[in-house]
């Protein structure tokens, strides 16, 4: 098992950044490649970023390559998101997740273990 926990969400004004961190425990954290989700009200949840077990392959969403950027510290079990430039877009409950595949997958499916989320609001 392994246990996610996010946090770092918060209320900020468009065009703001917000730094979301996701502390992992449990299994050995580098066997993990981890991903970065998030949902709004009525929406499906959605791909945002994803980082490979090394931390030296990235993949991004199209809506926020550019502005996002997603990394690892395998010294203290944290993969972070830092978010620059927000758009009232961005809005919503943003989950970290960990799945085994060596590949970069934005698909839910591909992850076992989520976090319980964090709620992101962009202002406009």
């Amino acid at each position: 098992q392994v246990q996610l926990v996010e946090s770092g969400g918060g209320l900020v004004q468009a065009g703001g950044s917000l730094k979301l961190s996701c502390a992992a425990s449990g299994r050995t954290f580098a066997n993990y490649g981890m991903g970065w989700f998030r949902q709004s009200p009525g929406k499906e949840r959605e791909f945002v970023a994803a980082i490979n077990r090394s931390g030296g392959s990235t993949y991004y969403a199209d809506s926020v390559k550019g502005r996002f950027t997603v990394s690892r510290d395998s010294a203290k079990n944290t993969v972070y998101l830092q978010m620059n430039s927000l758009k009232p877009e961005d809005t919503a409950v943003y989950y970290c997740a960990a799945g085994t595949l060596p590949i970069l997958v934005p698909d839910t499916r591909a992850y076992n273990y989520w976090g319980q989320g964090t709620q992101v609001t962009v202002s406009s």
